[in-house]
């Protein structure tokens, strides 16, 4: 399998992955966890920094949750 088939494959996964995580939490630590649990996975994923990765997450997941209290 080359390089570039790879990559995708990787990034799909992590793509399912994060949205299956994403999203969760009743509180915003659940939420904070669940973030930074998806953007680490998702790092390892891509092969990239885990401790950014992580940091994106919880961003990402708290700003959705914050944006759309009703999904989370």
């Amino acid at each position: 399998m080359c390089r570039h088939t790879t990559t995708r494959y990787h990034l799909a996964l992590c793509l399912g992955a994060a949205s299956v995580l994403a999203a969760c939490g009743d509180n915003l630590g659940e939420q904070a966890a669940y973030g930074a649990g998806a953007g680490a996975a998702s790092a390892v994923a891509l092969d990239t920094n885990v401790l950014t990765g992580a940091a994106v997450g919880v961003a990402t997941n708290i700003a959705y949750c914050s944006t759309y209290p009703s999904r989370c």
